[in-house]
């Protein structure tokens, strides 16, 4: 199975649950920020810029299982800034997992290693280590030397130790795709347990750092659906995580409406809004932010500042809703989960 049967068996029940009780608008992965620090500053992270001002500020413990509590979602990505190096990662793992959440930790794999010992192997757990590339690649994207190496390193040694580990990939204008090809065979080697693989979006701080450099870097719509399409068939040889309806939704073969809603942000400043990509606003609760926006009106069909954006955080969500819409779609996804 694509996903482990918990994940799988939780999701439909709650997918279910939330169909039965006329729910609209409902999370499905809460994108947790306990700090914005991070070891590395990677040339298309908006996060480092966005947060200049609080990123020595942190969420305590009690704040982010308190998030977790008030959004109710099923699954916890915990990211950052890098999580390994907030203080009480270990514990709020656990305590994650104490309260039958799917956490899957999102890491840039530089501390993997060391911090390994405050885990448990469990199904519930993944690590979620960013490559971008092969070595030269990912390293010149991370800014520094030696980044791709602990990053493979640590994902080893998590295979090793019993851990799932997964990888992210982030596809920019430059990003050559038939060395993602070769990435994704030697993680293959790795037996990592599936590659995530998304398009950037154009952070208006990065934009604002260095307008040459992002032009460099991000896409539009046709690049994007260009770039996927060239290499579709050989990415399918891959353990994709990205489900086959978001895969065609980058291919251009459909269109998705943005469900940024159902991956809301909690990070120090509060409930982000309208969504993980962009910060217009904080709200001191999940509520607030619902009841903020009306949100058929924001992604590419509606919003200018979404009009390049296809990215997995709001449209992932919208091809998992869209699968019980036919029954086409709910083969197909069924198809892929055993795969």
């Amino acid at each position: 199975m694509r996903f482990p049967l918990s994940l799988t068996r939780t999701m439909t029940g709650y997918l279910l649950k939330k169909k039965l009780s006329g729910e609209t608008l409902f999370p499905l992965v809460l994108m947790l920020e306990p700090l914005h620090a991070c070891n590395l500053q990677c040339a298309g992270c908006g996060r480092i810029r966005e947060y200049a001002s609080t990123m020595n500020t942190r969420l305590s413990l009690e704040q982010c299982l308190a998030a977790a509590d008030e959004c109710g979602a099923p699954v916890v990505s915990v990211c950052g800034g890098e999580p390994l190096i907030y203080p009480e990662i270990g514990e709020l793992v656990e305590r994650l997992i104490a309260k039958k959440k799917h956490v899957y930790l999102c890491t840039n794999g530089v501390e993997l290693e060391k911090k390994l010992s405050l885990f448990k192997p469990s199904s519930r757990l993944f690590f979620n280590v960013h490559i971008d590339g092969m070595e030269e690649s990912h390293d010149a994207m991370a800014g520094r030397r030696g980044v791709f190496a602990s990053a493979v390193q640590g994902l080893r040694a998590a295979k090793q130790a019993g851990f799932q580990a997964t990888v992210n990939t982030t596809i920019y204008k430059q990003t050559d795709m038939n060395e993602i090809l070769v990435l994704f065979a030697y993680l293959t080697e790795l037996n990592a347990d599936g590659m995530m693989i998304s398009p950037a979006f154009d952070y208006q701080a990065v934009q604002n750092a260095d307008p040459s450099r992002a032009d460099e870097m991000f896409m539009n719509r046709e690049e994007i659906q260009k770039k996927f399409r060239d290499v579709e068939e050989e990415l399918n040889q891959f353990r994709l995580t990205a489900s086959p309806i978001y895969m065609d939704f980058l291919c251009g073969r459909r269109e998705l409406p943005c469900a940024a809603w159902a991956n809301p942000t909690f990070n120090v400043r509060g409930w982000r809004g309208p969504c993980y990509l962009r910060g217009d606003s904080h709200f001191a609760s999940y509520r607030d932010l619902l009841d903020a926006y009306d949100w058929a009106l924001l992604g590419p069909d509606h919003c200018r500042r979404c009009d390049r954006c296809m990215v997995h955080c709001g449209f992932e969500p919208a091809a998992v809703l869209r699968a019980d819409k036919g029954i086409r779609d709910l083969v197909k996804m069924a198809v892929w989960q055993m795969g």
